[in-house]
């Protein structure tokens, strides 16, 4: 039945939290301009770095605006979507996961909407400004095709970042005081982000470009849209790989999560 559907659940318990939170309008627009302030913050410390350096490893500055907008709108999208699983650890110390597992609705989608916060959409807002006059001012000519690979790209984008913060969720079934941990992959992972992967050292590539892997996110899709400076010899063909990369990362996430609600133990409490 269509009730049983999780998107159509998903949407019902989201909606009932959007509608509870605005009860309180005026809290709820405080909290929505503060978080488009510090996003907006975090952007003028990139156009800082491009200010002294005008060309970073052979980008301009309207290149480099391009990557961050599209390392930040995924970002913001799936923290609106997802980036409440980062509250999971509350839930395995209060024990109030245990009602959770008892209900007939999957946990993780149940601490998804129980946590919903419609005022993350200020995190989304700064970024896109940023992104759409990067699209007007880039020197290349838009095309049908590099406007649907800029769209998967930032579902793309969106779904890596989003299983990101699922696996770093999970580490809560297994160090409960595992916030730190959560915000280096989440956060930490999507400031890296934001410059061109070229300008950090061999063992940082590998490690949040490839392992991760967040060159998929951004930095290949800019290369290949408005070919960029490409110091390392990427193959353009590698952009055409991130469907398979998306579908590996949302396997390993809800690998991570499965193995990690088998872990978790009732607190007794």
């Amino acid at each position: 039945m269509a009730d049983h559907n999780p998107i159509v659940l998903y949407r019902k318990l989201a909606g009932a939290r959007v509608r509870s939170d605005w009860q309180y309008r005026a809290s709820f627009v405080t909290l929505l301009v503060s978080q488009s302030l510090v996003v907006t913050m975090e952007f003028l410390a990139v156009v800082f770095v491009v200010r002294l350096v005008p060309s970073l490893g052979g980008w301009s500055a309207t290149e480099v605006a391009f990557l961050y907008a599209l390392a930040a709108v995924p970002f913001g999208l799936s923290d609106l979507i997802v980036g409440s699983v980062e509250r999971t650890s509350r839930y395995v110390q209060s024990g109030k996961l245990d009602q959770v597992l008892l209900r007939p609705m999957p946990a993780l989608a149940q601490i998804l909407t129980l946590e919903f916060e419609l005022r993350r959409v200020g995190k989304i807002i700064p970024p896109l400004a940023v992104g759409v006059w990067a699209v007007l001012n880039v020197n290349i000519e838009w095309t049908l095709g590099r406007g649907v690979v800029l769209a998967a790209a930032v579902v793309f984008g969106t779904a890596i970042y989003g299983s990101l913060w699922v696996i770093a969720g999970s580490f809560s079934f297994w160090a409960v005081a595992s916030r730190e941990a959560t915000n280096a992959l989440t956060y930490g992972a999507e400031a890296a982000n934001r410059f061109p992967l070229h300008l950090y050292p061999g063992w940082v590539r590998a490690t949040l470009g490839w392992s991760i892997p967040l060159a998929f996110v951004a930095y290949v899709p800019t290369q290949w849209l408005l070919n960029a400076a490409n110091p390392l010899g990427i193959s353009p063909r590698l952009l055409w790989a991130t469907p398979a990369v998306v579908v590996a990362v949302i396997a390993l996430a809800a690998t991570t999560w499965t193995a990690g609600i088998r872990h978790y133990e009732s607190t007794g409490s």
